[in-house]
C-alpha cells in the first residue's frame, strides 16, 4: 500500500511539474506574441526610395523582392511587412477591391495570399515571406487607390511575423540582380504587348497609373498572372 500511495505522489509531483513548466511557456508566448502585435502597429518605418529608378519604375533598394513582383520589408528581428512593388501596382491598375489573409493566419513564402479584383475578374499575388500575418491594412482594404499611388508606403497589405528570415532571403532575388530582373519584366511585357512600349518615357519617365486601360483588347487577368507567376 505505501508503495501504491508513493507512486501515486509521484506522478502527481510530475504532472504538477509539467503544468506549471506548461503554464509558463504560455504566459511566455502570450507576452511575447502581445510585444510583436504592438510592434506591428507602430507607426510604419519611413522607406527610403531614393532615385533608383528601371526602365521608368521605382525600384527601392531597400527593400528585397520576389519573382512574382511582391516586396518584403525587415522593419525589425523576425517583423517584416510586404506589399507589391510598382510594376506590379501598374499592370493592376483601377483595381475595386483587395483580400488578405486575416491577422493570425500563417502564410507561406510563394503561396497565394493577395488577390485583386477587377470588372468581375480576380488576379493573386504570391507571398514574398512566410509567418504568422499580425497586422492588415485597412486603409488599403477601403481605398485600393492608394495601391496605385504609393505602392511602397500607404500602399503596403501586411506585417508578418516571420520566425525564420535566413530561409526567407535566401528565397528572394539577390540585390546585384533586381536591376536586371526589373528590365527583363519590362521588355517582356513589351515584346508581348508593344503598344505599351510609349507608356513610360525613354528619358526615364513615370509609368502610367493603370498600363493595360489603354489596350482594349489586352487581357487584364492573363497578362497579370503572367508576371505575378500564377498562370
Amino acid at each position: 500500500m505505501h508503495n501504491i500511495l508513493a507512486k501515486g505522489a509521484t506522478k502527481m509531483t510530475v504532472i504538477l511539474v509539467l503544468t506549471t513548466f506548461l503554464v509558463f511557456i504560455l504566459i511566455d508566448w502570450a507576452l511575447s506574441r502581445k510585444k510583436v502585435v504592438e510592434e506591428a502597429t507602430e507607426q510604419p518605418a519611413k522607406v527610403d526610395l531614393g532615385p533608383n529608378y528601371v526602365e521608368g519604375f521605382l525600384v527601392p533598394d531597400r527593400l528585397q523582392y520576389h519573382p512574382g513582383h511582391s516586396w518584403a520589408l525587415r522593419e525589425r528581428k523576425r517583423l517584416t511587412r510586404v506589399g507589391v512593388d510598382e510594376f506590379a501596382a501598374a499592370l493592376l491598375g483601377r483595381i475595386e477591391r483587395i483580400e488578405v489573409p486575416k491577422p493570425g493566419t500563417w502564410i507561406r513564402q510563394g503561396q497565394k495570399v493577395f488577390s485583386f479584383y477587377r470588372n468581375g475578374e480576380k488576379v493573386e499575388v504570391l507571398s514574398p515571406t512566410e509567418g504568422e500575418v499580425v497586422e492588415v491594412n485597412t486603409e488599403l482594404l477601403e481605398n485600393p487607390e492608394l495601391l496605385r499611388k504609393d505602392p511602397y508606403g500607404a500602399g503596403w497589405l501586411l506585417v508578418v511575423h516571420v520566425p525564420d528570415e535566413d530561409t526567407v532571403s535566401r528565397n528572394l532575388i539577390p540585390s546585384n540582380m533586381v536591376r536586371s530582373w526589373m528590365r527583363d519584366a519590362v521588355e517582356r511585357l513589351y515584346a508581348l504587348q508593344p503598344q505599351l512600349a510609349g507608356a513610360v518615357a525613354a528619358d526615364g519617365g513615370r509609368p502610367v497609373d493603370d498600363l493595360l486601360a489603354g489596350v482594349p483588347d489586352a487581357s487584364w487577368k492573363d497578362i497579370t498572372a503572367e508576371f505575378f507567376l500564377t498562370k
